[in-house]
């Protein structure tokens, strides 16, 4: 898509997050003159049903300062001034900015960092143009997410799905500057990449003459629990299925081409390619559904380590695309098996409880201590997975069929004897660490090795006490853990 600052401005219906802010401008501002007093300000905000007045130059239109709501309880109420006081006296003078043209996601970004719901637009010569609220952003975000959507499901050919991959990012950028949660802001994420996922493979079955059978694409790992950040790979898989007399083996042979092509279309669209090769295009994961089955039930039956690791990411599944009867069979042989299977579900938790969460005896935290990552921790590793393996087995040992991690707790909480205020804490805890990750994903890029690790030192008082409580939720629930398989 192009930016809009490169275009005539669209109609509203067609307005999004990469907008120009001359587009969305709803009204024209209310203003006074320098000269105005404090009554007259007052004046112009009641007639105008208005919380804040634009105080400008009259001869030049250049905005001089904002007088708010605010202002006039700090600075003149609470000081017993006189409302016939010069405005200009009494006025925020340190207005932020932007001009017309730029995108709203930018602006977004620059009220997130300076604390503001309101910023001044004004044109190249800093003459007023108008006034953007936050609630205007949030609106256009809502808008953002339906053009992208649309725009996928319209797209013909993967370059147009690469550029949506790249608008995919800077929406879930432009929410998080804005303060939107992590739970909502990966479920937007993930529902949108899925989107893409689904196109990337209607344009490439196309080029391929596939099997006449029923099949499902399914995600795995983080992508299957809706939980995706911005530094993510795939992890997918194919299950077919095999009707009776027919080899799987010739069906898998005429299905991989398809998948590895679909696997390369998803690289190019900015999802690499899983380094562990854990995708569809890999014949150990285009399976029949027979033969899913099996694996399945082999790993639950050995419950070795590698079966203990294969379970952490492929008991994960979800369908994204084809016969989703094939992926809700597959989950309901998993869920019988899983439900007596004690020694297993003990040993996922012994695995499990060797990530203990990084909380100190004597200091707040324990750090990564090696010269590369000292005076870190890995909030993947040590923050999100206690959560996600404990979800988990909680989820398998219950029956439970969901995939997200929060929905795995809240399903599970009566059964556990949770109190709802009880799993409120966790999963809230689970989410403030997941912001953390996508904070420090967004600031350091697409540097992979420390997408996922936080100084604590760098954290302000609040957040390192949050984190605190976050990793204290997570120790919480590997006890409970302990206490249930006599660990």
């Amino acid at each position: 898509m192009s930016n809009d600052t490169q275009r005539n401005p669209p109609q509203a219906e067609y307005q999004s997050i990469y907008s120009s802010l001359r587009s969305i401008i709803r009204r024209a501002p209310v203003t006074v003159g320098i000269d105005a007093s404090v009554r007259q300000g007052l004046e112009a905000m009641e007639q105008n049903g208005v919380g804040s007045v634009i105080v400008l130059d009259r001869d030049s239109a250049v905005p001089r300062g904002v007088f708010t709501l605010p202002d006039l309880l700090r600075r003149v109420a609470l000081r017993d001034n006189d409302l016939e006081r010069p405005i200009a006296e009494v006025m925020t003078r340190d207005l932020v900015t932007a001009l017309a043209d730029t995108a709203a996601y930018q602006a977004a970004a620059t009220m997130a960092r300076n604390g503001i719901r309101h910023i001044v637009v004004v044109d190249d010569q800093g003459r007023l143009v108008g006034v953007v609220s936050q609630n205007d952003l949030f609106a256009l975000h809502r808008a953002g997410v339906k053009e992208i959507g649309a725009e996928i499901r319209s797209a013909h050919d993967i370059a147009v799905l690469r550029e949506s991959a790249q608008q995919i990012r800077r929406l879930a950028v432009a929410l998080l500057s804005q303060g939107v949660g992590a739970e909502a802001l990966t479920h937007i994420v993930s529902t949108l990449n899925d989107l893409l996922t689904g196109r990337v493979i209607e344009l490439t079955r196309e080029r391929f003459d596939l099997p006449d059978v029923n099949w499902c694409w399914i995600a795995l790992g983080s992508e299957g629990r809706l939980e995706q950040t911005l530094s993510t790979d795939q992890d997918n898989g194919l299950i077919f299925e095999n009707p009776a007399g027919v080899d799987s083996a010739a069906l898998r042979a005429r299905f991989l081409p398809f998948a590895r092509a679909v696997n390369e279309a998803l690289d190019e669209c900015g999802f690499p390619l899983c380094r562990g090769e854990i995708m569809a295009g890999n014949p150990k994961w285009c399976l029949s559904l027979e033969e899913w089955q099996n694996r399945f039930q082999a790993w639950i039956r050995e419950a070795e380590a590698e079966a203990l690791l294969n379970a952490a990411i492929f008991f994960d599944f979800r369908p994204l695309h084809g016969d989703q009867q094939l992926a809700a069979r597959l989950r309901a042989g998993l869920g019988k098996s899983s439900r007596g299977a004690r020694l297993f579900l003990r040993q996922m938790a012994s695995n499990a409880l060797e990530c203990q969460p990084p909380l100190g005896i004597i200091r707040d935290f324990v750090y990564d201590d090696t010269r590369k990552y000292g005076h870190t921790i890995d909030l993947k590793m040590y923050g999100s997975r206690p959560f996600v393996d404990a979800a988990r087995i909680f989820a398998l040992a219950n029956g439970v069929t969901e995939t997200g991690t929060s929905q795995r707790l809240r399903a599970v909480a009566k059964k556990l004897s949770f109190g709802s205020d009880d799993v409120d804490a966790v999963v809230d805890g689970f989410h403030f660490i997941l912001l953390l990750r996508l904070r420090c994903q967004l600031r350091l890029g697409d540097d992979a090795a420390l997408a996922n690790r936080v100084d604590p030192d760098e954290l302000n008082e609040l957040d390192r006490y949050i984190l605190k409580e976050a990793f204290r939720q997570a120790r919480k629930l590997q006890s409970r853990l302990q206490l249930d398989y006599r660990l």
